[in-house]
């Protein structure tokens, strides 16, 4: 479809295709170059840039009083920039919280908000502010020729383009924006540095950005955390004009205590006593006994963190939290800027040092030019008094006489209009002989100016000698220490979970209905412990608070919660269902607890098994983890442990009678699975199985075993109970007739007897 300008009713039709995205992009250039980004050569956002200069119109220097911010948003909204009070407000508040800005160019007075709460300054009617003395760096020359003046948003003002700043600001205060399609980020620097830095290219244009590095070291954050990020990283940075810068905040020991008092930047001090406070109430903190917050006017920030004892590994801790809460932050760094060529783009340090000495070049150039044409016209009009002043009577003759004396002076002594009109607008009391020495005194040192300025303005050797001159000396003037120190740290790491949960014994109790609770000790009896109604004692575990329960469920499926976060023995405890997800219908069978690397045997009442590792059961989230992939209508048995699996033989018996013994180290070591066959059991018929594998038991070589059988019991001794070693999968022999339904075994002990001879006699 062709494009149509305009129709014969003089609407301009288009595709909608098209004005779309002409519209799109105008608006993202919008917000590019007249919004979000700031400019290199000043490093303020229009929004900023427009509120300075309405407050130095205003008369509001650092040595004026302060005045209403009310009547200063008024004058930004009404003749400059016609967006809500509300926005420009808030862009007002940013650059005078010295909290924010390393150098603020607005100078506040009352509520202007606090670092814990940035946005909680009071209304733009109740503050009162002026500009400071380092705005005087930004404004400073912007009477003299030096920037360009564009129309306001109506046409009746005139505005500057840019201000004729006289010190990178883009880089001593930062900024931050997001625009359409990109964003901004440039941390604050020291101006000394910075300086340094600059002349140091001023010298030397080839100076690589690791030189330049060796002035301008890293950022300097106005709440003066330490910068930890390392010196390669940094200058990696610089290099590539994006990356990150590491903070940490500074502490030291007070009376015991560790006492905080500077924090990263735009750090919340309230929030982190929050995120230390929720790790203690977690019992996740056990060496911190208290929390105080004692900022004040005269100290911002002081943080006091009260261990529990002078035993306390304060070191260890501090690095805990670094790790763990926002003591440590990270800085992210985009250095994207509007250029002196009108074009954003992310550069690096060298880039814009550059692009800023350019535009200061042209600064001071367009400045010495400036004064020099204002010079050349006073000269021009006293060249012209002084040739009045020597021919005085005639003058005087001439402008009482003529009815217009002007064109009669300007031809009888050849002067020009403006010359002509400035002896016309002399007054009597000029005309006395001290005036004419005055005007030959000021002669001769316009002429000396002017030629002064010639020569600057034809030597670039000479232009760069007064910026280097003018740098150091604004530099010396604004600028002040590093406040952010540079310093090595080891990276922070939280402590273990066994380093910050009390280690304690504590006894897990599972009941029938999947409720749990953790008793202190190991003295309690689970067994006597309240019940619900219709609930009753299923299964308990022994252990250490820093220890995981594990739970495993009858799909063969395994949980795990720190002991320490379960509930306490002195109610009934709470579900397993309301912090973990089970399958839908499953029911838990048992609990343990133990070290990671405890050896386990895990089976299923199908005869198959393997040996695993405690650590193999833990699961990371609520639906736990498919441990042992259990056969059709077979249950898991209890995880068994063992003690020395290499060197011991395992004992299999049947629901039917069948007992079959090997050695324990023919079974895999899996993570999870079905593993081998221990013992072989047909397959069920039916959903209810006619024979399980109902005990395993660890035996070592010479230990025997007693059977259980109702109130029967048959004693095997070592002897004896070789009778029932085979391989590994067989269907093992049948015990004597009495015991085929076998209720427990359980050792008899090292060196037992072989048994009576009416036992062998039932065995034969």
């Amino acid at each position: 479809m062709t494009h149509v300008p305009m129709q014969a009713d003089g609407a301009e039709r288009q595709p909608l295709e098209i004005f779309t995205e002409r519209a799109y992009l105008q608006y993202a250039m919008y917000v590019i170059l007249d919004r979000a980004l700031p400019h290199v050569a000043d490093g303020l956002k229009p929004v900023q840039r427009r509120i300075v200069f309405a407050m130095s119109e205003l008369g509001l220097a650092h040595t004026s009083k302060h005045k209403k911010s009310a009547r200063t948003v008024g004058d930004v909204i009404g003749k400059y920039h016609p967006h809500g009070d509300s926005a420009c407000y808030e862009a007002m508040v940013h650059l005078a919280q010295a909290f924010t800005c390393r150098y603020p160019l607005v100078d506040g007075q009352g509520n202007w908000g606090t670092a814990d709460d940035p946005k909680s300054f009071a209304a733009m009617r109740y503050t009162e502010s002026r500009l400071t003395p380092y705005a005087r760096a930004l404004l400073q020359e912007l009477g003299e020729g030096t920037v360009d003046w564009t129309p306001n948003f109506d046409g009746t003002l005139q505005e500057p383009a840019l201000l004729p700043a006289r010190l990178p600001n883009v880089l001593a205060n930062g900024a931050t924006g997001i625009a359409v399609g990109m964003a901004t980020d440039i941390p604050p620097h020291n101006i000394r540095e910075l300086v340094a830095a600059a002349v140091e290219l001023l010298d030397n244009p080839e100076t690589s950005i690791r030189d330049l590095c060796r002035h301008l070291p890293g950022p300097d954050f106005p709440t003066g955390p330490e910068i930890i990020t390392p010196k390669e990283e940094m200058i990696r940075l610089y290099e590539t004009g994006h990356g990150a810068v590491r903070m940490r905040a500074v502490h030291h020991r007070e009376n015991g205590d560790i006492v905080v008092t500077a924090l990263p930047y735009q750090a919340s001090g309230s929030k982190i006593l929050e995120q230390i406070a929720a790790q203690m109430q977690g019992k996740k903190l056990p060496m911190v006994a208290d929390l105080r917050d004692e900022s004040d006017h005269e100290e911002p920030t002081r943080l006091v963190i009260v261990p529990k004892s002078n035993r306390v590994d304060t070191d260890a801790l501090m690095a805990h939290l670094f790790a763990t809460t926002d003591l440590e932050q990270s800085f992210r760094v985009n250095m994207n800027v509007v250029g002196t060529d009108g074009r954003p783009g992310v550069r690096n340090l060298k880039e814009l040092l550059v692009d800023w000495l350019s535009f200061r070049r042209e600064t001071v150039r367009r400045r010495l030019s400036h004064r020099l044409e204002k010079v050349d016209a006073r000269l021009h009009i006293l060249d012209g008094l002084v040739i009045a002043f020597l021919n005085l009577d005639e003058v005087i003759r001439i402008v009482r006489t003529e009815d217009e004396p002007k064109p009669v002076l300007m031809a009888r002594f050849n002067l020009s209009d403006i010359q002509a009109e400035a002896i016309l607008q002399t007054r009597l009391r000029h005309l006395a002989r001290l005036e004419e020495m005055k005007l030959t005194g000021e002669q001769t040192n316009l002429a000396e100016e002017k030629a002064h300025l010639e020569r600057i303005l034809a030597s670039e050797k000479r232009m760069t000698s007064l910026i280097r001159r003018e740098l150091r000396e604004d530099a010396e003037k604004y600028g002040d220490e590093r406040r952010s120190p540079i310093v090595i740290r080891a990276e922070a790491q939280a402590l273990a979970r066994e380093e910050i949960v009390p280690t304690e014994p504590v006894t897990v109790v599972l009941s029938s209905k999947g409720w749990v609770r953790a008793a202190k000790g190991h003295e309690a009896d689970p067994e006597k412990l309240p019940y619900k109604s219709g609930d009753e004692f299923l299964g308990a575990a022994r252990g250490l608070s820093s220890d995981q329960a594990v739970f495993l469920d009858d799909t063969g499926r395994s949980y795990s919660i720190p002991a320490h976060a379960l509930p306490s023995a002195r109610g009934y405890g709470e579900p397993l269902t309301g912090r973990l997800d089970p399958p839908a219908g499953a029911r838990f069978l048992s609990v343990l607890m133990g070290k990671a690397d405890q050896t386990l045997l895990l089976a299923s009442d199908a005869g198959y098994g393997f040996v695993a590792q405690v650590g193999d059961l833990h699961a990371k989230n609520r639906a736990g983890k498919a441990l042992i992939t259990l056969p059709p209508n077979s249950l898991p048995l209890q995880p068994m442990p063992l003690a020395d699996p290499e060197n011991s033989l395992l004992l299999a018996v049947t629901s039917e009678g069948r007992m079959l013994l090997f050695p324990l180290s023919d079974l895999p070591h899996m993570a999870r699975g079905k593993g081998n066959k221990i013992i072989q059991i047909p397959p069920a018929k039916a959903k209810a199985r006619e024979e399980i594998l109902i005990q395993l038991l660890a035996l070592s070589p010479d230990q025997g075993v007693v059977i259980h059988s109702g109130r029967r019991h048959l004693t095997y001794g070592p002897g004896q109970l070789s009778r029932f070693q085979g391989e590994r999968g067989r269907r093992g022999l049948k015990l004597p007739r009495g015991f085929r339904r076998v209720d427990r075994v359980e050792p008899a002990g090292a060196g037992a007897g072989e048994g009576s001879e009416e036992q062998a006699q039932l065995f034969e």
